[in-house]
């Protein structure tokens, strides 16, 4: 849908050489007609028609059950309005002036994954797929599916996509919060796959520092910079005919986004320091607990690379989303944790139930994972009781979280200014000539820091990402910070 002539027929010239037959209308509401026949498989479209705005086509398309990928067309200074209507369901946009790979590269991405997502929809037994071992189906009844737990309709729905990518060599990209199961979904595809013989390689982005980011992947050779004392095989190279899983995908630099495009694109690299490239057969899945598009439109995100990457979108829900899977996840880890402590707890009170559905779940399974072990380590007897249940889920239970807040801490210096001896939050005020007294008033701030982190880290129970964003520091930082730490202790 393109109102300018000139543009439309550029458009059609660009698709000349590609295996597509194009129509091309010039309203809204010629749009709408030629939608209806039921004949096409995605919608270009300028969000300025002159008669009905862009985003009104969206709607209708919604209201009327047209499930077609839309890529939309906007001028320089409207990428906001573009963002907007991708949020409302678009699944690209293109600012114009556009090229012609551009156009075709998008084209094609997303016809291939509106195919991926429609036979994810069908039936497996109706699914064009090759025959790979997979698991069983979920069946009605049936609570677990390739290391996850659970029959909940959002998890369904996964489920079917897992099934649908570990049929193909498409790139998959993984959203959803910290704690929802990433590197889960990321291990079935592989596991569901024909490369599960070969390697599952996970690699965190934001666990490594940048400078050693590259070793990581590509590997090196002895000498190629200070400390490399031989060779060394990178993760790229490991996942050969196998998987290749980069966790949060969004915090690699720029820079090494550039080298990862490119070994996409070719399938080959050069470790560090080695002129002689080498080349693997490496399936790609990747994953960010970040709004990926937004990251795109900053600028922190390569948007060639986002495109190359986002072929096969999956979204994992979020723990609140899924209903009584709370309980039945919460019931796997009780059975696994009682045994390994030899304590005899195997069930939930119904206080403790109660609590643990109707908590929202910030932390995802992973703070579920937390507090049942918890529950676990210090709990006696048959049955876990809403007493039990640490803060929070103690306080959604009616119980005091003031256990777990931090004591206040004497700020020296603010306060009553001025005098020796004046309060400062309940505390006197040291001698500013006394250096014992200041010594023991004034903590070292490498002190302060390490214990900041360390409680916000177990606030955050043990999600080092999550303490780093009210932190407000890169979760690079805290491991490098622990790593530092556990050396001096060693």
């Amino acid at each position: 849908m393109e109102d300018t002539l000139a543009l439309a027929r550029t458009y059609k010239g660009f698709l000349r050489g590609e295996d597509y037959s194009v129509d091309h209308v010039e309203t809204g509401g010629a749009a709408k007609e030629a939608l209806k026949a039921g004949e096409h498989d995605l919608v270009l479209l300028d969000l300025r028609l002159p008669d009905i705005p862009g985003e009104d086509i969206m709607t209708w398309m919604r209201e009327t059950g047209l499930d077609l990928p839309v890529v939309v067309i906007t001028a320089q200074g409207s990428v906001g309005v573009a963002v907007e209507a991708m949020r409302a369901g678009a699944v690209d946009f293109l600012m114009k002036p556009f090229t012609e790979d551009r156009l075709v590269h998008s084209i094609r991405t997303h016809l291939d994954q509106s195919r991926f997502l429609k036979a994810a929809a069908r039936p497996v037994a109706e699914a064009p797929v090759r025959v790979v071992p997979q698991p069983k189906a979920i069946e009605p009844g049936d609570r677990t599916f390739a290391g996850f737990i659970g029959d909940s309709v959002p998890m369904q729905a996964v489920y079917r996509l897992i099934r649908s990518a570990s049929a193909s060599n498409a790139t998959v990209f993984i959203t959803g919060e910290s704690g929802t199961g990433k590197e889960v979904c990321a291990n079935a595809i592989h596991d569901t796959s024909a490369r599960k013989p070969k390697n599952f390689v996970p690699l965190n982005c934001a666990a490594i520092p940048g400078d050693l980011m590259e070793s990581e992947i590509f590997g090196h050779v002895k000498g190629a910079f200070t400390g490399a004392t031989s060779d060394k095989t990178g993760a790229a190279q490991l996942a050969d005919g196998g998987t290749l899983f980069l966790d949060e995908i969004c915090e690699m630099s720029p820079h090494l986004q550039t080298k990862l495009l490119r070994f996409i694109q070719t399938g080959s690299f050069n470790p560090v320091g080695k002129a002689e490239t080498v080349t693997v057969d490496t399936r790609f899945i990747c994953a960010t607990n970040r709004d990926p598009l937004t990251e795109v439109t900053a600028g922190r995100f390569r948007e060639d690379l986002y495109y190359r990457l986002h072929v096969i979108p999956i979204e994992m829900p979020a723990l609140r989303d899924r209903g009584e899977d709370v309980m039945r996840i919460a019931e796997g880890f009780l059975r696994d944790y009682a045994a390994e402590e030899g304590k005899e707890l195997s069930s939930f009170s119904s206080g403790a139930r109660d609590a643990l559905l109707a908590y929202g779940w910030p932390g995802n399974v992973r703070q579920l994972q937390n507090i049942i072990r918890h529950a676990v380590v210090f709990g006696e007897g048959t049955e876990v009781t809403a007493a039990m249940l640490r803060a929070p889920i103690g306080h959604a239970s009616g119980q005091q979280a003031a256990s777990l807040a931090p004591a206040p801490q004497v700020r020296p210096g603010a306060g009553n200014a001025g005098q020796p001896g004046a309060a400062v939050n309940g505390a006197a005020r040291p001698d500013p000539n006394d250096l014992n007294a200041l010594a023991a008033a004034i903590r070292p701030l490498e002190d302060v820091e390490r214990e900041a982190i360390e409680n916000a880290v177990e606030q955050c129970g043990g999600d080092v990402r999550k303490a780093a964003v009210f932190l407000g520091v890169s979760p690079a930082t805290i491991y490098r910070k622990q790593k530092s730490w556990r050396e001096r202790t060693a």
